[in-house]
């Protein structure tokens, strides 16, 4: 069984899709087996992250920041690729060090995350964007 999501962002951001694949599987009537969520895109990613705190998510964007800053900083210079902007090397560097897929367990109708877990897309670009995320979900 497959699907997709529709994920609207405006800007670098985590955004939380739990509640929509839980309720795409409650729909199909899963109960054992894996959940593949796969990103259509290269730049942006998945992940599984806290979902209780939202200071992680905000860390988490500074960290990516400091990692790849815009290629408008001097310590970027290096960088070729700036057709779509200052933001969008920088995009592709933060995606190439986060997953684009996750495979999640589905046991009794639930997906295996943790207590303080939610599946998340995170946003690179500076720009808003209409990202795909694909699903199938595999019986086992």
């Amino acid at each position: 069984m497959r699907t997709s999501f529709a994920i609207q962002t405006r800007g670098p951001a985590c955004h939380d899709f739990t509640a929509e694949v839980a309720a795409w599987l409650r729909g199909i009537g899963a109960r054992e087996g894996v959940v593949t969520l796969f990103l259509r895109h290269t730049s942006c990613s998945l992940l599984v992250q806290e979902n209780a705190d939202p200071d992680v998510q905000r860390d988490l964007l500074a960290w990516l920041d400091r990692i790849a800053p815009s290629a408008d900083h001097p310590s970027m210079r290096y960088l070729t690729h700036r057709a779509e902007g200052p933001d969008d090397m920088p995009a592709h560097l933060k995606a190439a060090i986060l997953p684009v897929c996750l495979n999640i367990p589905v046991a009794g109708g639930r997906m295996g995350l943790g207590t303080w877990q939610g599946i998340y897309l995170v946003e690179h670009r500076a720009q808003p964007h209409r990202r795909e995320v694909a699903a199938q979900f595999q019986p086992g």
